[in-house]
Order: structure tokens, then C-alpha cells, then sequence
């Protein structure tokens, strides 16, 4: 039998996201992280426990944009969690320059055992059936999984109101986040840092009963990363920003000035 050669091509995909979003090129994420990330309003959401909280960033995985020297890396998910304080961080992350920044969301002591983890909830326009693009699935079959459209953003949007007044009902210190594709609930309350993987499955499975789409893997404690606030998401070039509930129900998803990076001013999409 003779001998075969099998070439493996692989197929760089652009997805699809609605006009005005992109990805950011390497000197954009420079800039952004050189002149525009807030340590303040980081700091700020934070609160008191920076010093016990871990880090993580991901260079390259969907964008496929990445620093050269980093190229084995850029798909894996890479733990900052020896730092001296958010400068430091920033450094670091101005050393990776990621398409997204995340924080862990457990609580942990000085002898880094977890005591606890933030309760939030993740809704994303996969999650939504759109009546354009269709389910998931379909896109999936079109190597387009990340895509959206403003369509399915206006849903995710809906339906993050729907789950801010449901989460009302339950608890008192709930924040939201816009993270450039959907939103994130944060619940802060002190007794919800508590509550264990079968309460946190539970309260899942009460709001997708509502009509809700989330990803359960997120509230439930499995996924314990989540992007950080104030950062930059690359894949559509848009800044992560907490909203009040007044301000998520009138927030313009693409175009609010807000999260809108300046390097956007200065180049066509």
C-alpha cells in the first residue's frame, strides 16, 4: 500500500455581528488597557476583597488575534492570580493583550480556600431562538455560534429585564452588567455567597420555568469565571458596563457612547 498525505485546512470563521460591532486588533486593546481601563470603577465593583481575588484572560480564542509569542496559548484560559495590586494586573494584561478579561467569582481566604462564590446569572443571544438566524443549533451548522444580530440583542435585553424584577422578588442587591454580546445579573447579597450547588440549580431551573433563557452551567457555579466590568470585549470592541435597572431598560446596546472605546472614533467599521 502506498503511503498518504492528509492535509488538515483550517478555516478561519468571521462571525457575523451586527453593524458597528468588530473585532479589536491588537494596538486597539493596547490603547484601550493603556488609557481607558478604570482601576477606579474596577476597584470599585470589586469592593474590599482585590487582594483575595483571582483573574483570568483568554488572548486569543475567537477572534484568533493574538500576540505572536502567545500563539500555543491563545486559546486556553490563563489564571492572573499572583499580583501586587489592579496596576499590576493591568500590566499583565497589557503584557497577554486579551480578547476578554474575566474575574473568578469565588471568594477566597488567605490560605486560598474558596469560602463562598458570587451568585450571577449569564443570558447570551445563543441562548435565543431568533426568528432570522434560528436556534444554536443552526448556527452551529454554519460554524457561527458566536453571531448575532440586534434583533437577538433586543431579546436578551427583554428578557435580562424580565430576570432583574424576577430576582426583586428574592433578593436586594442585585447588579447589571452589560458584557458587549448580553448581560450578566450579579446577585450581592451576603447570604447568596452561601447557598450550595443544589440551591443554586434549583433557583436556575425557577427562572428558565419563567420563560428565561440562561446558561445554567454559569448560576449554578460551574463556570466560576465571568467578564470583568470596565473591560474591553474584543470580539465586538464594546466596554463592559454595570446598569442600573433604569438604565437597562432604555440602554441602546450598540450604540450608547458608554461603551463605545475611543479608538472606535478614530477608524471606519
Amino acid at each position: 500500500m502506498g503511503s498518504a498525505t492528509i492535509f488538515v485546512v483550517i478555516i478561519m470563521v468571521q462571525y457575523y455581528l451586527p453593524v458597528g460591532m468588530r473585532y479589536a486588533s491588537l494596538e486597539e486593546r493596547k490603547e484601550f488597557y493603556t488609557n481607558e481601563f478604570d482601576l477606579f470603577k474596577v476597584s470599585e465593583w470589586l469592593g474590599t476583597q482585590t487582594g483575595r481575588i483571582k483573574f483570568a484572560v483568554i488572548i486569543g480564542r475567537h477572534t484568533k488575534i493574538y500576540p505572536e509569542k502567545y500563539r500555543e496559548d491563545a486559546s486556553t484560559t490563563i489564571i492572573v492570580d499572583e499580583y501586587k495590586n489592579l496596576k499590576d494586573v493591568r500590566s499583565q494584561v497589557l503584557e497577554f493583550l486579551p480578547e476578554a478579561v474575566y474575574y473568578d467569582r469565588n471568594v477566597y481566604n488567605q490560605n486560598d480556600q474558596c469560602i463562598g462564590q458570587e451568585l450571577a446569572f449569564d443570558l447570551d443571544p445563543e441562548n435565543i431562538t431568533c426568528p432570522i438566524h434560528g436556534t444554536l443549533a443552526d448556527k452551529m451548522k454554519r460554524l457561527q455560534g458566536l453571531s448575532f444580530c440586534e434583533l437577538e440583542l433586543e431579546m436578551v435585553q427583554k428578557e435580562a429585564i424580565g430576570l432583574f424584577d424576577f430576582l426583586l422578588k428574592r433578593f436586594r442587591e442585585i447588579k447589571a452588567v452589560y458584557s458587549g454580546r448580553g448581560f450578566h445579573l450579579h446577585v450581592l447579597d451576603k447570604e447568596a455567597y452561601a447557598f450550595t450547588i443544589q440551591q443554586r440549580q434549583k433557583l436556575a431551573e425557577e427562572v428558565k420555568a419563567t420563560g428565561i433563557h440562561i446558561d445554567d452551567w454559569v448560576t449554578a457555579g460551574e463556570m466560576r469565571l465571568i467578564r470583568l466590568p470596565f473591560s474591553l470585549n474584543g470580539l465586538v470592541s464594546r466596554i463592559v458596563l454595570p446598569l442600573t435597572r433604569g438604565e437597562l431598560k432604555k440602554f441602546d446596546t450598540v450604540h450608547d457612547p458608554r461603551v463605545l472605546p475611543r479608538f472606535l472614533n478614530k477608524a471606519t467599521f
